[in-house]
């Protein structure tokens, strides 16, 4: 470790409104580590059905070795979050881990709904922003946006989105993070982040703290496409942000409209089983700040021919 990585770990926590922050190698290790450090036996974890693999992959390590219990409720229904919440008894610690905005569907977790349930039962709650960050409130997070940063108990973040780098950090209470760094066995027996790494993050949180405006753009952006591809008849789901997915459905010509939009020299994400189930089949699309009017008009005409040659429903 040295002193860059400390730099950047203290101006992370300042930007996500934190007392300390624990840079990892890798974001995936982010939550592999954390989750497993800060369990203990027969504490409860209860996940949203749609949170990031590495979020899954620590529970199923923390399950492994602090034989926690594990539960599952219904993608962003706080309702169901409080029936599973109700299942079990008052004594066992428990934590509750969503996605800020859930990677795939670019939908965003109800935290106004969520974080009162947390402190009605007494539950921690962990928000995974990886694909907040740079994006939702101002840049700095989901907690931002809604404006309950202060309810929300552990940020995790990387470094490989909107920091244009690789990497991942916690952050959270100092005697949390702290314990984390003592316990963590992806942090304490991994390399430590190259320090061109660490100078790409701290380049970019100036750029997002001296030049909002390109966080108003990739927003302005994404409202734009959403809204243009809505009236085109499209099912692009419960998407706030600007990840946007195209759900197809058939998986045949989800992958015919993929190939179009390749040879168009349009690049877009296609999720097909195993990694989604058959029946949602889609193309996942996301905006940068720095595409301009005439790359996003192109991108939508690109989505005007491909309905009529796939033949695409709503």
């Amino acid at each position: 470790t040295l002193d860059l990585h400390l730099e950047l770990e203290e101006r992370l926590a300042k930007y996500v409104g934190m007392e300390a922050a624990l840079v990892f190698s890798t974001g995936f290790q982010v939550n592999l580590g954390t989750i497993p450090a800060i369990m203990d036996r027969d504490d409860i974890i209860i996940t949203d059905k749609e949170v990031h693999a590495s979020i899954i992959d620590g529970v199923r390590m923390a399950k492994v070795l602090k034989s926690v219990q594990t539960r599952f409720y219904k993608h962003n229904d706080p309702a169901d979050l409080e029936a599973v919440m109700s299942s079990f008894p008052p004594d066992p610690a428990k934590l509750v881990i969503v996605d800020g905005v859930f990677s795939m569907g670019g939908d965003i977790a109800k935290l106004p709904e969520i974080i009162p349930i947390c402190k009605k039962y007494g539950a921690r709650l962990m928000v995974d922003d990886a694909h907040s960050l740079g994006v939702l409130g101002g840049g700095r997070g989901t907690g931002y946006h809604f404006g309950c940063q202060k309810d929300v108990d552990l940020v995790m973040g990387t470094f490989s989105k909107s920091f244009a780098s690789v990497g991942g950090f916690i952050s959270g209470p100092k005697e949390a993070v702290h314990w984390i760094q003592m316990f963590a066995r992806p942090f304490i027996f991994s390399a430590s982040l190259p320090p061109s790494n660490v100078a790409t993050v701290l380049a970019c949180l100036d750029v997002l703290e001296q030049e909002p405006e390109r966080v108003e753009r990739v927003n302005k952006i994404g409202e734009r496409v959403r809204t243009e591809l809505r009236a085109m008849g499209y099912n692009i789901g419960e998407t706030e942000t600007p990840i946007i997915p195209i759900i197809i459905g058939d998986m045949m010509k989800t992958m015919q409209a993929w190939k179009v939009f390749f040879e168009a020299g349009i690049y877009t994400n296609v999720a097909v089983p195993p990694a989604v189930p058959a029946e949602l089949c889609l193309l996942r699309t996301s905006y940068m700040a720095t595409h301009t009017d005439e790359q996003v008009s192109r991108v939508l005409e690109v989505f005007r021919q491909v309905k009529d040659m796939v033949q695409i429903g709503g």
